[in-house]
């Protein structure tokens, strides 16, 4: 195959443009200067002036729970408690079940949520609603007694009233523990809305995720997809930190896998989230999930089993951890290769980081969180914002950036997060804290290059160059002029997952 008459950006510094591009099976054959007759019986598609670029990469997404709760209510942009369970109360619900929601954030509400108040509008059906940054967890009365007091647990917290009641909300351990217990979703209903999923993502361009969902069921639902045809993008997976005693036994290192589906990370939280307010300060305030000291054990039982850590940081304390740790145990790491990350990394002492670069540690992070957490942030980091989402500090200092959606937390879009990592707002408002604005070139590179060098394939993806994966994304327009170009056709190893040619 052969594509021409467009921009091909190719994402490689030595050769960045070219007028065609080569197809041979999975893989790129060539640029500029390949003829017809190099390739058997080519198939010449016509770009009449489109954009092709590597495909784009997700490097943070939750891709099961995202694409089950894309059939979920969702309490997305409730201004009020009044709001949010007017929502609750006109939701369709699906005989028999519990009402299962996401997406509320109640730090602007002027009436925090209950159970009392959810009772009113559920009944004694029992409804759980996650909140948009999915640390915690809104509960009714009828969902409460489900626990039967298994509420209070390490790592977790239990909001309560003056009577020393559970008030309905749960955050982080307490959360999550009291979700796989109670909120149980079956393989079948995940597979069946991946399947979705896929078509979604396909259409916006992805053809590689970096899948945050770190339980071991994941992998087994990635690999009925596959098993049956249905998988269209690159998966690199990460797994629970907890059972990697287990996967060093069976022999299960990172890279672990086929072409499109393999193990990548241990998964690791040092702390809360900026929302539920429990991202871990350096002021004392927020949850402390991992200590220093164990996420330095983690590491050095990870290296030892081929496995880098990926490892949730918020607050400025958990990331000052999380790098004292990833440093303390350098030798253990480094010498294998292992590229370690932190996920987030959303307020950052400024002594801090100069240290990603200086350590080989990459920073993870979701370009659309600045401007959609601004508001929080304003309110509950007052005078810490100018050291908060500082990308382009990151970027300065060297650091290697991978850019993600974090989704369903964003919307898994990669062309939106490039917009909001160059524009630093995503409405009509100002741009929020502008000095920490990265640059097109860097918002792609952080959603192409960077991706593929953390899953070790930087010589087999991210760029469209001859022995590259034939991964790519065609667009309208070039978003080097034009932030606004969209997607018009998906390319996974040389095959087409969405809208293949001829366009009009």
């Amino acid at each position: 195959m052969i594509l021409e008459n467009g921009l091909i950006r190719t994402m490689d510094a030595q050769v960045p443009t070219q007028r065609a591009l080569a197809i041979a099976g999975e893989r790129v054959a060539g640029g500029i200067g390949v003829h017809e007759t190099a390739l058997a019986s080519p198939d010449v598609v016509d770009l009449r002036g489109r954009v092709v670029l590597p495909g784009l990469n997700d490097a943070h997404v939750h891709f099961p729970t995202w694409a089950v709760a894309r059939d979920e209510l969702s309490l997305e942009g409730c201004t009020s408690l009044a709001e949010a369970l007017d929502r609750v109360a006109r939701a369709e619900r699906r005989p028999g079940s519990a009402i299962r929601g996401f997406g509320w954030r109640s730090g602007d509400w002027s009436e925090q949520p209950t159970r009392e108040r959810l009772d009113e509008v559920t009944g004694s059906r029992p409804a759980a609603l996650l909140a948009k940054d999915y640390h915690s967890l809104w509960l009714n009365s009828a969902a409460l007694a489900l626990a039967d007091g298994e509420l209070d647990v390490p790592g977790g917290v239990v909001e309560r009233d003056v009577r020393g009641e559970p008030t309905g909300i749960l955050r982080e351990e307490s959360a999550w523990q009291f979700k796989g217990r109670h909120l149980t979703i079956a393989d079948d209903e995940y597979v069946e809305a991946m399947r979705r999923g896929l078509k979604v993502a396909a259409s916006r361009g992805v053809t590689a995720v970096h899948d945050k969902d770190g339980w071991l069921g994941a992998l087994r639902l990635w690999q009925r997809l596959e098993a049956s045809g249905s998988l269209t993008l690159r998966v690199w997976q990460s797994l629970p930190a907890e059972h990697v005693t287990e996967l060093a036994a069976l022999g299960i290192r990172s890279g672990f896998g086929s072409a499109l589906l393999r193990v990548g990370y241990l998964k690791v939280f040092m702390d809360g989230t900026l929302g539920s307010q429990t991202a871990l300060l350096l002021d004392g305030s927020g949850v402390q999930i991992t200590s220093g000291d164990e996420l330095a054990e983690i590491v050095r039982a990870g290296a030892a089993a081929g496995l880098p850590v990926a490892v949730h940081a918020i607050g400025d304390r958990a990331n000052r951890d999380a790098l004292d740790a990833l440093e303390a145990t350098r030798s253990a790491w480094q010498p294998l290769g292992l590229r370690p990350r932190i996920e987030h990394a959303q307020l950052l002492a400024p002594e801090d980081v100069g240290r990603f670069a200086a350590l080989g540690v990459a920073a993870s992070v979701q370009f659309s969180h600045a401007p959609s957490d601004r508001d929080l942030a304003d309110r509950f980091w007052a005078g810490k914002t100018e050291h908060a989402y500082a990308y382009r500090t990151l970027f300065d200092s060297g650091a290697v950036l991978a850019n993600g959606s974090d989704a369903p937390i964003e919307e898994l879009d990669p062309l939106a997060g490039v917009r909001a990592g160059v524009q630093r707002t995503i409405d009509d408002r100002e741009a929020w804290h502008p000095e920490q604005a990265v640059t097109v070139q860097q918002a792609f590179e952080a959603t192409t290059l960077a991706p593929a060098w953390l899953a070790g394939d930087e010589r087999r993806r991210g760029k469209l160059l001859p022995g590259y994966a034939a991964d790519l994304v065609v667009l309208d327009r070039d978003p080097w002029d034009d932030l606004d170009a969209q997607v018009v056709a998906t390319m996974v190893a040389g095959r087409w997952v969405h809208n293949p040619p001829p366009w009009g």
